[in-house]
């Protein structure tokens, strides 16, 4: 690992005022479980390390004006205990629980596994489909834009350089709704997804009146799969229709082989994992919970 000054501003706009003069020589770190293994390989050489951690206008959970707000610097495991979340998004609990270990999820901050844009990012897949938006702020302005324009590519965001991701926001969801995230990775500890879905379906009678559904691992991004979302909308969710969704589903994708799996798999295991989300969804939206 090369050296690096390192700062831990007490208020926010100190940290927007270093990253303003530093710019692309800065990098910020609040858990640092992806940043600090990059470091420590020589495959990110910042000059300076600016440490958010103690901010805490950038740590909380709070239901306000039908949104659940979210602080970027807000641990993982905080966001699976949380009382709101588990109440309001229990899909986003129950993701937080599998970000890794314990350890792990006690330092990961959500703004953390965003911005660093992985394909495999677990956080992504339920936040897309919960239609989430991401406030981005430089010193003096600010600007929310949807997570779905967020991500740009492998390890790329639409951040500036000058500028942080301050909080997560998400709409309540309404009446009637519910979401599953599922998620296929080999056993081990702090592993990452060979392919994840995230589904979200909110019913009006015996119909569909919302379909979404978001996937992790099959593109350079985290995607939406508006092709299958469209099978479904305005119509009575019958399972043909939850078949025919999950074979739509691969014309949206285009996964890669690694070592973790082929691209083949991936697309036959996509077809699965898109039907189970999309039930498990269901079921949760008939019964309210």
């Amino acid at each position: 690992m090369r050296e690096f000054e390192y700062t831990r501003p007490n208020d926010l706009d100190e940290a927007l005022g270093l990253l303003g003069s530093l710019r692309e020589r800065a990098k910020i770190i609040a858990g640092g479980t992806d940043l600090v293994p990059l470091m420590r390989e020589n495959l990110v050489t910042p000059s300076h390390v600016i440490d958010i951690s103690n901010l805490r206008d950038l740590d909380f959970i709070k239901e306000e004006k039908g949104l659940i707000r979210i602080g970027a610097a807000t641990r993982m495991r905080t966001i699976e205990q949380s009382p709101i979340v588990k109440a309001k998004i229990p899909m986003l609990a129950e993701t937080a629980q599998l970000v890794g270990e314990i350890g792990v999820r006690n330092i990961a901050t959500i703004g953390g596994n965003l911005v660093n844009a992985s394909p495999a990012a677990d956080s992504a897949p339920p936040l897309l489909s919960l239609d989430a938006s991401v406030k981005i702020r430089k010193l003096k302005t600010d600007r929310t834009i949807k997570l779905q324009e967020f991500f740009v590519h492998v390890k790329k965001t639409v951040l500036q350089p000058d500028e942080l991701m301050t909080e997560v926001q998400i709409p309540i969801p309404p009446p009637k709704s519910g979401g599953a995230f599922i998620r296929l990775a080999k056993r081990g500890g702090n592993i990452i997804s060979i392919v994840s879905v995230a589904a979200f379906l909110a019913l009006k009678g015996n119909a569909c009146s919302l379909a979404r559904i978001a996937m992790g691992s099959v593109a350079p991004t985290p995607i939406r799969i508006p092709d299958a979302e469209r099978v479904l909308e305005g119509a009575e969710p019958t399972e043909e229709r939850i078949r025919t969704a999950a074979e739509k589903a691969l014309g949206n994708i285009k996964p890669i082989s690694d070592v973790r799996a082929s691209a083949e798999y991936r697309k036959e295991t996509s077809k699965i994992l898109v039907r189970r989300a999309l039930e498990e969804a269901l079921e949760r939206a008939r019964s309210g919970s």
